[in-house]
This record gives C-alpha cells, sequence and structure tokens, in this order.
C-alpha cells in the first residue's frame, strides 16, 4: 500500500501551497522526508506550468506564460544509505491524472518566448487541449486522431552537489556569451526572482537562488530529459552526488512523441507518480554511469503499422549542406511529415502538434554516410480516423475545419 508523501492543491498557485514545491536544482534544498528503501511513495505533481494554462479555446496563456517560473518540482525525498556515488533505482510502478485534472495541453511558445523545434516555422503561440477518457485522448482542436497514453514524467531527477552545479554553470554561461542576445536564448541561466527553493526560506533561499539550475535542460543528474518510455513498470538508475539522493520529479505528459518537438510540448497534465527506491552501493564507479540509465516500460501503445519519414542534412531555406547534422536532419523529417499531414486538411500547427503528442518513433538511421545523416519519424497510422497511406486516387480532404486555439 503506498502513502501520499506530496499533495498538491490546483485552486492555488504553488507558491501559497502548504507543502511548497521547487523550480530550481540546487544541492541545499532540505528533503520534503526521508524514507528507508523499498517503500511505496505516491507523489502528487503540478503540471510543469503551475497552473497557468487554462482550459480554454484562447493561446494567451501560451502566450504569455513565465518560463522562468518553470518547472515546478515535487520532492526532494532522501533515501536511508544513499550517498554520493551509489546509484538510485527508481521503479515506476504506476502513474496516472489526478481526479479532478482528467485534461491536459499543448502549445506552441511564441518565438520570442523559448520556441521550439521548428519556431522558424511556427512563431506564433498556439494551444490545443486534450481531454481523458480512461487509457485514450482526444482533442476537440485536432479532429481525426484519437490515441492511448504512455503516461510518464518528463522530468526527474536527484540533486546535484556543488562541483558539479558550478561546472554546468560555467559551460552554459560561456554558451550564451557566444551569441548573447539570440532569441530564443542558448541556455536557460540562474534567475533568482522567481526561484521557488522548497522548504529553503530567508537569505538561505535567495543566496542560493543566485546560483541555482534552471531546470529546462537535462543534465548529468538526469532532470528534463522528456522520455516517453519513462511510464509505469520502468525501472531507472540515477546517480548520486548528494547524501540521501535528494530525488525530484514533476511535468507529468500523457502521450508524447519522441524529441518533444513542439517544446510546450507532449500533452501537459497535473498527476501522480507510484514509486519504489533501492539502492546500489557505488554504483555509478562499478557501472561506469555518467548519466541516468534506463530499462522502458513493458506496456507500450500497440501499433503495428506505421508511415515513415525521412529527412537529411541539408537546409530547408537555403539548400546548404550540412556535415553529419542529425539536428537539421531530423527536423527536415519532421517537416516533410507536417507537409504530408497537410495534405489531409490538417493546419500546419496542427500536424506540428501531433508530432509533438502523439507516440511517433523518431530515429537515427544512418549517422556515417558523409555528409548526410538520414533521421527517421515514424507516425503510427492507427491514431488516425482515417487511412493516411499513399494510393493512386491521391489524398482528400479527411477532416473538418477545426482551428487550434489562436491568441487575441
Amino acid at each position: 500500500m503506498s502513502k501520499t508523501v506530496f499533495k498538491v492543491d490546483l485552486n492555488k498557485a504553488p507558491e501559497e501551497a502548504a507543502q511548497k514545491p521547487h523550480n530550481r536544482w540546487h544541492p541545499d534544498i532540505p528533503m520534503v522526508e526521508t524514507f528507508k528503501p523499498g517503500e511505496v511513495l505516491r507523489v502528487e505533481c503540478y503540471d510543469w506550468t503551475g497552473g497557468q494554462i487554462g482550459n480554454n479555446d484562447s493561446a494567451n496563456d501560451i502566450r504569455d506564460v513565465d518560463l522562468t517560473r518553470v518547472h515546478y518540482l515535487s520532492g526532494p525525498f532522501g533515501f536511508e544509505g544513499a550517498e554520493p556515488g551509489d546509484l538510485l533505482v527508481v521503479d515506476i510502478l504506476d502513474i496516472g491524472a489526478l481526479e479532478d485534472s482528467r485534461w491536459g495541453f499543448n502549445g506552441l511558445f511564441a518565438k520570442e518566448n523559448g520556441g521550439g523545434f521548428l519556431t522558424e516555422h511556427y512563431p506564433q503561440a498556439t494551444k490545443s487541449i486534450w481531454d481523458f477518457e480512461g487509457i485514450y485522448t482526444t482533442s476537440r482542436h485536432i479532429p481525426g486522431v484519437r490515441y492511448p497514453g504512455l503516461i510518464h514524467p518528463g522530468l526527474i531527477g536527484c540533486l546535484p552537489d556543488h562541483k558539479l552545479l558550478a561546472e554546468a554553470n560555467r559551460r552554459e554561461a560561456a554558451l550564451i556569451a557566444t551569441d548573447p542576445n539570440r532569441v530564443p536564448p542558448l541556455a536557460a541561466p540562474p534567475h533568482a526572482a522567481t526561484a521557488l527553493m522548497g522548504q529553503m526560506t530567508g537569505s538561505a533561499a535567495q543566496s542560493a537562488a543566485e546560483e541555482a539550475w534552471r531546470t529546462v535542460p537535462p543534465r548529468e543528474h538526469g532532470g528534463n530529459c522528456d522520455i516517453k518510455n519513462l511510464s509505469r513498470g520502468s525501472k531507472v538508475y540515477f546517480p548520486v552526488y548528494v547524501k540521501g539522493g535528494g530525488l525530484s520529479m514533476g511535468d507529468i505528459h500523457f502521450s508524447q512523441g519522441d524529441g518533444e518537438i513542439t517544446f510546450c510540448g507532449a500533452i501537459e497534465m497535473a498527476g501522480w507518480i507510484e514509486i519504489k527506491v533501492d539502492i546500489i552501493k557505488g554504483g555509478m564507479a562499478k557501472y561506469g554511469v555518467i548519466n541516468p540509465i534506463f530499462r522502458p516500460s513493458p506496456i507500450d501503445p500497440h501499433f503495428d503499422d506505421y508511415l515513415i519519414f525521412e529527412g537529411i542534412s541539408v537546409d530547408e531555406h537555403t539548400g546548404e549542406q550540412y556535415y553529419l547534422d542529425a539536428h537539421v536532419a531530423y527536423r527536415r523529417a519532421c517537416l516533410n511529415a507536417i507537409e504530408y499531414l497537410k495534405k489531409f486538411g490538417y493546419s500546419g500547427e496542427q500536424a506540428y502538434m501531433i508530432l509533438g503528442t502523439a507516440p511517433v518513433e523518431g530515429r537515427i538511421a544512418g549517422i556515417v554516410d558523409i555528409p548526410n545523416v538520414c533521421a527517421t519519424l515514424a507516425i503510427p497510422t492507427g491514431i488516425f480516423d482515417f487511412d493516411i497511406r499513399p494510393n493512386g486516387d491521391g489524398p482528400k480532404r479527411s477532416v473538418p475545419e477545426v482551428s487550434v486555439a489562436k491568441t487575441n
């Protein structure tokens, strides 16, 4: 039997909660509670924006969301016996939506507010709302698709130590310095003004916030990896950097495509996770672990037919040839898929959101054949209520004229 060790109140802002989450990573954030290995814990989580996005038909909230406040994480939790150099073995036993919040959202951020993988093509803020019915989801903003959820935490990891904190801050600051005025920026540096440091208060919290990591990228400790396969039944091995481990989690997704290309990606939701934790003493050295490793969930949506789009390392605007650039190749695969789906009546934004939310499979097919990487994007044909496969008759408009939510 699990016990709920972190509760959220969706009627209050996270900053006003009795049990405060944290939206920064720092080694001095106190543990919410320390548990014995083997205990089964139930953890409730806010959506990654802490309730900034509403279930409505306007994208003004996507346009105006304050990205310096995200992500809101439940934890950190300590575990008896965990020490630096160990591996924290986290079994994700179950995961789901909060009973009074059975919906989620996806959005394309405005370019000036973070953008996304295809921000040069889709620079305006838009949004889609998704309703959950059992294991399935549908959207009033994107007709013609229905798929089962592979629910997972987009963000889960352990607290870093001071050495790793300083090293990541150094290297990310150096990257920003190469183009400090870039829009969107090259990285997300510390920003103390909106830091929520869990149970830290006063001058200690303010001082730590000046150097605390933002939660936007994944790093050696785990963090915002957005791996769709970390669903119920998966097992994750996290490097331990501080005594107790300091495990935190949040940013729950109902469904997501590989790459989470929309950035306000996947189908974002508030929810809960049940976990059980064990420890491998000295596991980092024993197994040569630098970043987390995991065993995927044995419970995946079952699809037996895919339409797979290729992309290569050639810029879609200029025709410039890149050398073995996987980023460009995957972008081209995504753009090729979007252009294809538009032939059936979807807008570019709708097609883009399908790729961000559906359980599509992204692959690097070849990364040695100079000068082109070949990246692929596989769309399960069974998520559509019409046939998207090519045939001699050509594509026909198959979806009604419904728009995604836009700004006003």
